[in-house]
């Protein structure tokens, strides 16, 4: 039983940036844009967060608190870094996956560069543990408590409230049912007087936020405070793109999908605690690649089925309607 306490308590500070980061996914092409570029929008985000709690981490204010305002701060500069994307995708009408790749490949080497201009570094570590030994009240829940709510980051909560949030907003109200008009028929929707520019620009923005505070919270949960230009966030965005696929664009599917891949990845770093895959011998590297080769192994079975956005990757024009 403390195995299956072990793994799951050290699934879900990992689930968690898997889950935010397919959600935005997920809200850019219900839009109709595709959004290559979540690998680059969480790295920009885990930086700049990670840099604001550089700045206050030594101040007054407690860990929490300096986590929230870490969380807005990595949201807002996702959403910023998100706009070179709409403005491409929506304006210019460019290949969305080609400048998706670009914005990828330009944040390692601007953290390089930046952390070894005012750091000397490859990157930025902080000192600031967000570590939580239990929640009051709700870790006195049986079974439930201990799982989820002892020895724990309030990053776990705040992603579940994320996910609510999203469900609302997606199939509950007027915006979601305009943001996923224009994904399935653009022209359709600006015949009803439905602006498809700004739709799109705020599917895109909302992906944004939602991959920063996603790599903000790998950063947190994940690799303790260090954010580096080398490292970067270890292909979580490409398997968050695989995770919203796996998911069929509809968040419940896709938290399941994210929480697969974090067992996954728990799994091979917990070998040892398993007497019956430690006595196979085998070596830790071939588990560790489990959550890359489940997704090749997923997506393969999954894709002929998969029903993505009519309209996604496609520049609306008015004209052509």
């Amino acid at each position: 039983m403390d195995v299956v306490y072990y793994l799951v308590q050290n699934m879900l500070p990992v689930g968690v940036p898997l889950l935010l980061v397919a959600l935005g996914g997920m809200f850019s092409e219900r839009s109709g844009v595709i959004n290559i570029a979540l690998e680059g929008i969480m790295l920009f985000g885990a930086f700049f967060g990670a840099l604001f709690v550089l700045l206050v981490q030594n101040s007054s204010m407690g860990p929490q608190t300096i986590l929230l305002i870490g969380m807005l701060v990595a949201g807002i500069s996702g959403l910023i870094y998100s706009l070179l994307l709409s403005f491409a995708s929506v304006n210019m009408k460019a290949n969305q996956v080609i400048v998706g790749t670009a914005l990828n490949m330009l944040i390692p080497a601007i953290i390089l560069l930046f952390s070894k201009m005012f750091f000397n570094s490859d990157g930025i570590t902080t000192s600031k543990s967000f570590y939580i030994r239990e929640i009051p009240v709700l870790s006195q829940i049986p079974v439930l408590g201990e799982l989820f709510f002892q020895r724990t980051y309030l990053t776990v909560i705040i992603g579940f409230i994320l996910l609510a949030i999203s469900v609302v907003l997606l199939y509950k109200t007027r915006f979601g049912l305009r943001l996923r008009a224009c994904g399935e028929h653009p022209h359709a929707a600006d015949s009803v007087g439905i602006n498809v520019y700004k739709m799109r620009y705020a599917g895109v923005s909302i992906s944004g936020l939602l991959a920063g505070i996603g790599g903000f919270f790998y950063a947190v949960g994940v690799m303790d405070g260090n954010v580096s230009g080398h490292t970067g966030v270890a292909g979580f965005g490409f398997l968050a793109l695989a995770v919203m696929i796996f998911g069929q664009w509809k968040p419940i599917r896709i938290m399941f999908a994210a929480m697969f891949f974090a067992f996954l990845r728990t799994l091979a770093y917990s070998v040892s605690l398993i007497p019956f895959l430690y006595d196979l011998g085998i070596d830790q590297t071939y588990y560790r690649i489990l959550p890359y080769l489940a997704t090749m192994i997923v997506l393969a079975l999954t894709s002929k089925n998969s029903r993505a956005p009519k309209a996604e990757g496609i520049p609306y024009d008015k004209s052509q309607r």
